[in-house]
């Protein structure tokens, strides 16, 4: 079983920037790839960016491909994702997710266990 925890959300102006944290309670957090994912109210969940077990293998959805950075520590079992040059359309829930395979993968169904979700929230 894998807990995940979000945190680093808030408000803040349209341009800047906030870096989200997603600590596992996994003991063998390492093979896992991980995700971002986002939903807005009204919304289908959207994937955002997953990162393969080592760090070295990353995809990024175009809408935020050259803003946001997605990484981990294995040895914290920390998921990070940096948001840069933030715009109304990021406002949004932020959930990670984790799969049992060190592949990554877009699909939501693809992820066996979420976090609770972090909101953050642009201001024009």
């Amino acid at each position: 079983q894998v807990q995940l925890v979000e945190s680093g959300g808030g408000l803040v102006q349209t341009g800047g920037s906030l870096r989200l944290s997603c600590a596992a309670s996994a003991r063998t957090f390492s093979p896992y790839a991980m995700a971002w994912f986002r939903q807005a109210p009204g919304k289908e969940r959207e994937f955002v960016a997953t990162i393969n077990w080592s760090g070295v293998t990353t995809y990024y959805a175009d809408s935020v491909k050259g803003r946001f950075t997605i990484s981990r520590d294995n040895a914290k079992n920390t998921l990070y994702l940096q948001m840069n040059s933030l715009e109304p359309e990021d406002t949004a829930v932020y959930y990670c997710a984790a799969r049992t395979f060190v592949a990554i993968s877009r699909a939501p169904p693809e992820y066996k266990y979420w976090g609770q979700g972090t909101q953050v929230t642009v201001s024009s």
